[in-house]
């Protein structure tokens, strides 16, 4: 049985003249996919009206959690006790989103009871990479 968790949140968008607009998300973690998160946004809250996702390291959200944390892409770190930031990069621009810092932790801490860090087996995706890639080589 593959059991794919998800939360519903809520994140304030930073704008650029500082205002916080308030935007639906989905948390989702599946073992499927046992080393990322998932951060979904529907389609009337992006610009294209496209439903977009976000996917990153699980490691990464518990590292950001606790003090900076990120390269690339996706950035996260504590701002206050009450708030987590997550800010996106893409070649359309910058997003800074700030989180409640419960509900990851909490989102988090159900991702580990589905399947606890370090049980993590990957090597059946990395067959199929390799396979992607590589075809019948």
């Amino acid at each position: 049985m593959d059991l794919t968790l998800e939360q519903p949140t809520r994140a304030r968008l930073v704008t650029p003249d500082e205002c916080e607009l308030s935007v639906p998300a989905v948390l989702r973690y599946t073992p499927a996919d046992p080393l990322a998160v998932h951060l979904d946004f529907p389609p009337d809250v992006t610009l294209d009206g496209e439903a977009v996702t976000w996917t990153f390291g699980r490691a990464l959200l518990d590292a950001g959690l606790e003090g900076p944390a990120g390269s690339g892409d996706v950035h996260i770190w504590p701002c206050g006790r009450a708030r987590t930031v997550v800010e996106f990069h893409s070649p359309y621009g910058l997003a800074l989103l700030q989180f409640d810092t419960a509900a990851l932790r909490r989102f988090l801490l159900r991702s580990y009871a589905v399947l606890p860090a370090g049980h993590e087996d990957v090597s059946a995706e990395v067959d199929r990479g390799l396979s992607a890639l590589f075809g019948t080589v």
